[in-house]
């Protein structure tokens, strides 16, 4: 029985996210057609957009779980971005839904001047208290999925979750037209989106920038 899967993964193109997609392709016997793999710029972006929100900060704190390759990717990139640019990266690690109280605590004794949230699921299944956590301790946060956002989080930059389910739609389509899956390349996310939000920007005391506001997909208002 032929099944389609979509995942995070293809937003951090990483090495270890090519040999993982690869991996899964070959075991299901599928072409897959690698495109050209940039990890930097997607962790680079965040930190440019979090200089851009306060540019007089230094330090910028990341919650992510490193049991995710293609998370170790995506913060090795965010190290590099920061490095560029003078700034210190604090890791703090989340395994588990049970590790976020311990991880919580650790961001808030280091007091960064910015956080950067993970796309992995475990934070994303528990994104309520990591934006209430943020909004708490007033931390400005980038995160790399607008679910995070659209419940209160400030800003987020990452993968249009439309277009890959009307990617999948259309797979499924071809399918049922007689299409085999095995015809079927893998697929990376092409587009993204930069959603903030100026509620919790008001709630924080920011004034977002106009460079930021006027390349927004969407303002939440």
């Amino acid at each position: 029985m032929p099944s389609i899967a979509r995942g995070t993964d293809g937003s951090n193109p990483s090495p270890s996210c090519k040999e993982s997609a690869t991996n899964r392709a070959k075991a299901l016997n599928l072409p897959w057609k690698v495109p050209s793999f940039v990890g930097t710029e997607f962790g680079g972006k965040w930190v440019e957009l979090l200089r851009e929100l306060a540019p007089h900060g230094t330090r910028i704190a990341t919650l992510w779980n490193p049991l995710n390759a293609a998370s170790r990717e995506l913060v090795q990139a965010v190290r590099e971005a920061c490095g560029n640019l003078g700034l210190t990266l604090l890791s703090d690690e989340a395994r588990r839904p049970i590790d976020l109280p311990a991880a919580f605590a650790a961001v808030a004794e280091q007091a960064p001047d910015a956080l950067i949230i993970d796309t992995d699921v475990v934070l994303l299944s528990n994104r309520k208290s990591i934006v209430e956590f943020a909004a708490a301790h007033d931390f400005p946060a980038m995160y790399g999925l607008r679910e995070f956002v659209d419940d209160g989080g400030l800003m987020s930059y990452g993968p249009v979750a439309f277009d890959i389910w009307r990617r999948v739609a259309g797979y499924v389509d071809k399918i049922l037209k007689g299409a085999k899956p095995a015809d079927l390349p893998v697929q990376q996310p092409t587009k993204f989106e930069l959603v903030v939000n100026l509620k919790t920007a008001k709630a924080l005391g920011l004034t977002l920038p106009q460079s930021i506001l006027a390349r927004a997909d969407e303002v939440i208002e």
